[in-house]
């Protein structure tokens, strides 16, 4: 089941860069949806059909985001973009009251779909990875952008030295990722060599002079195509 016309669309993610990323990989599917709003604090101000929240370096599910994002009165169906798929936290957020769920390897056209279907009633969630499956491997084919992206930082540990610059520990990084410790000290190391550092207090201070700090913005692009 669809919607006739484009799906009304926001993302929501506290970095801009993320979510002008997936402006920009929606945008050659402006006929069929059309981002009205990109949204760094979780409150949708333009009335959409899907929003879709991104969770790069975000609070887990598990925690209050979530939540806030399905209480924005004008947010429509709620769709979480992420590679965190472990069937708990599936579950967990359709409980919450999303309306998809999918993994940050689905492809842009693939989306697509999967917004369209959820606009029109349908839940989707990308097919899980199965048992067994190795949830510290990088995610492959992640879509969108990431800050960081351009220093050579693959998503994980991207989203690992924001978490830093966050000023969170190992452990909280762990905890938030779905990731074990040992995983997290394999990015951290990664990072450090790819951005020239070898202290935590050096990884703060680069990660706050080079974007990995949440943001504050909101842009409503009620005529055009957000990322255009």
């Amino acid at each position: 089941m669809t919607t006739p016309g484009p799906v009304r669309v926001a993302i929501v993610n506290d970095y801009e860069v993320v979510v002008h990323g997936l402006a920009a990989m929606l945008a050659p599917y402006r006929d069929r949806v059309r981002v009205v709003e990109v949204d760094v604090d979780g409150h949708v101000a333009s009335e959409v059909d899907v929003t879709l929240m991104d969770t790069f370096a975000q609070q887990p599910i598990t925690d209050s985001h979530l939540e806030q994002v399905l209480s924005s009165p004008r947010a429509g169906k709620v769709v979480v973009f992420t590679w965190n798929m472990q069937p708990e936290l599936v579950d967990l957020a359709l409980a919450k009251g999303a309306r998809g769920y999918l993994d940050k390897s689905t492809h842009a056209e693939q989306l697509v779909e999967a917004l369209e279907k959820v606009a029109g009633g349908d839940v989707v969630v990308s097919p899980s990875f199965g048992p067994g499956t190795d949830t510290d491997l990088e995610p492959a084919d992640t879509q969108g952008d990431w800050p960081g992206r351009a220093h050579g930082l693959s998503p994980r540990e991207a989203e690992v030295l924001a978490l830093i610059t966050q000023g969170l520990t190992n452990t909280d990084i762990a905890r938030r990722t779905y990731l074990s410790i040992n995983s997290v000290k394999t990015y951290i190391r990664n990072a450090y060599r790819k951005i020239g550092v070898t202290r935590r207090s050096q990884a703060v201070r680069w990660g706050l002079e080079n974007s990995m700090t949440p943001g504050s913005e909101r842009t409503r692009t009620p005529r055009g195509q957000a990322g255009t």
